[in-house]
């Protein structure tokens, strides 16, 4: 496998796969179930999983998958890997806010270095070419041909006066804590893997996330976020967020443009 190889792969699996996901969005009724973690899971998830599973392993055989709704790939281990949250904000598309997306990257040594955030209601899509750097394809996102694409890149912070973006779904008063920390301009709230895309477009400056949250659920967003310029750090000392861990859990974090000066915890 190379980025060349990777990217047009990972783009068409996450366009095939939100197109399902819409299918069952427009449908008058879908089944929710609960996980054994109590989470919540649609058909959405199972058959946008299937696809994008079915697609890469037989792109990339040799290369280990790691996915949200394959509870047997969660004790797996490599220094290279795909990562798959098939649709994440599961609750903004049972609650038809259509702030979902469906999330694709390659993890190499700790480091998400490729990847792709698809929000298939809001016709986003957010990837990074072979070479790295981030992009916003616009257009009607043709399945088997890319269509132009805009260079995205993270704002020139203004630490006197930022713009926050903040869980939808997950907001508490932790994080308002924490925000509070800082001179804020604005705020938005949005669901999903979109923070960290609404951060690479300069649209927010900071996204903290002082909450449980897994690998599959950042990776894409943090490689795009990379790509752009921007930065995912613990929030605790500030170091790096990396990947591969034990169980796939991620600690608290904050993602933010580099201009950013970060308060403590």
């Amino acid at each position: 496998m190379t980025h060349d190889s990777l990217i047009p792969v990972i783009r068409r699996l996450a366009i095939e796969a939100g197109e399902k996901i819409m299918e069952i969005y427009q449908s008058e009724d879908f089944d929710v179930k609960v996980k054994s973690d109590d989470s919540p899971v649609t058909a959405a998830d199972e058959a946008a999983d299937a696809i994008i599973s079915a697609g890469l392993r037989a792109a990339f055989p040799d290369v280990m998958l790691v996915t949200e709704e394959q509870a047997d790939s969660h004790s797996t281990r490599s220094d290279t890997f795909l990562i798959v949250d098939p649709l994440d904000g599961t609750k903004e598309f049972i609650h038809r806010r259509g702030e979902f997306t469906v999330n694709i990257a390659l993890v190499e040594k700790g480091v998400p270095t490729r990847g792709v955030v698809y929000a298939p209601a809001k016709q986003r899509m957010f990837y990074t070419l072979a070479d790295g750097q981030s992009v916003e394809e616009t257009g009607d996102l043709n399945l088997d041909q890319a269509g132009p694409t805009r260079a995205i890149h993270v704002s020139d912070a203004d630490n006197g006066a930022l713009m926050v973006v903040a869980s939808k779904s997950h907001r508490d008063q932790a994080t308002d804590d924490y925000i509070s920390k800082y001179n804020v301009k604005d705020m938005k709230s949005a669901g999903s893997s979109l923070k960290f895309c609404l951060v690479a477009t300069g649209e927010a400056d900071l996204y903290p996330r002082v909450g449980r949250t897994m690998e599959w659920d950042t990776a894409a967003g943090h490689a795009v976020l990379a790509g752009a310029g921007g930065q995912v750090v613990r929030f605790d000392d500030h170091s790096p967020l990396v990947y591969g861990k034990a169980g796939y859990a991620n600690p608290f974090f904050i993602a933010h443009a580099p201009g950013v000066d970060l308060k403590e915890a």
